[in-house]
């Protein structure tokens, strides 16, 4: 093999690790819930942007699940802004409904996703959700 071939072969195996830095993960994770005085619960969210972008709008649509796995409200949440290299702590009321009631919380929807000085852009595939809690965090 001449050097030109061995040169060739290095860079067709290094595209896929470039390409691989480009597109990390947007990590969602539902580290805790807490009871809120009077009913509710809160939760609380951890974002880690992996992604290589600022994102200046970030708005989910979240479907809550009861304890028979029943859709009790459909919830939106702003997370914005979400800094590049940076994990963030986001808390979200959930009126009317008790954490220990909390099935599933089901990401219905990405309604904004906005890169900051960029178009909109389709999060879904970038997302890595999970959850520390009995409820689960699901796509």
């Amino acid at each position: 093999m001449t050097f030109k071939h061995m040169v060739a072969v290095f860079l067709l195996a290094a595209l896929p690790l470039t390409g691989q830095a480009e597109t990390g993960q947007l990590q969602v994770e539902l580290n805790k819930v807490e009871e809120i005085e009077g009913g509710g619960c809160r939760a609380f969210f951890l974002f880690r942007n992996q992604t290589g972008k600022s994102f200046s709008g970030f708005e989910m649509s979240l479907a809550i699940l009861d304890g028979q796995g029943v859709i009790d409200r459909l919830l939106s949440i702003d997370a914005a802004p979400l800094p590049v290299q940076r994990t963030t702590l986001k808390l979200f009321e959930i009126p009317e409904i008790s954490c220990g009631n909390i099935s599933e919380i089901l990401l219905h929807d990405v309604t904004s996703c906005q890169p900051q000085n960029e178009e909109q852009m389709d999060c879904f595939p970038i997302l890595d959700l999970g959850s520390k809690t009995a409820a689960q965090l699901v796509k």
